[in-house]
């Protein structure tokens, strides 16, 4: 059974499309502000695993709701970064300070940038130069 996206060429081409994974944690009452710092010391540990990166974003609108995501180029990666010992540890350490079910979804990476040495900024525009007065005396 696949989980996730293929290549255009379906399973037969056998390669996964990288994606993210967005774990929606809730934080449980009055615990939010400890647990997303544990959120965000955690995520991290998903390089290990062969994350490209990783994120961690908390609503403004609901800051009990925490969103950690990561970048991976397989679901084997990703399943074995949510099943190792650390998160297991993560999860049972801080089991009162979010609520169930927890929510993962992998998502197919069709586009991504970002501004960077690679992509500078448009230059600014030169500044006209002021016309020149003419007096007349």
């Amino acid at each position: 059974m696949s989980f996730g996206g293929t290549t255009s060429g379906g399973e037969a081409g056998g390669h996964e499309t990288p994606g993210v994974v967005v774990v929606q944690w809730y934080a449980t009452v009055l615990r939010q502000d400890t647990f997303a710092a544990a959120v965000a010391q955690a995520a991290p540990l998903a390089l290990r695993y062969g994350a490209t990166q990783y994120a961690v974003y908390r609503s403004r609108d609901d800051r009990y709701r925490i969103n950690q995501m990561a970048w991976f180029d397989s679901h084997a990666d990703w399943y074995r970064f949510w099943e190792g010992p650390e998160m297991i540890e993560f999860r049972r350490r801080n089991s009162t300070h979010y609520q169930i079910p927890i929510t993962y979804i992998w998502h197919d990476e069709l586009a991504a940038g970002a501004l960077g040495p690679e992509v500078p900024l448009a230059p600014e525009p030169e500044p006209e130069p002021e016309p020149a007065s003419s007096t007349t005396a």
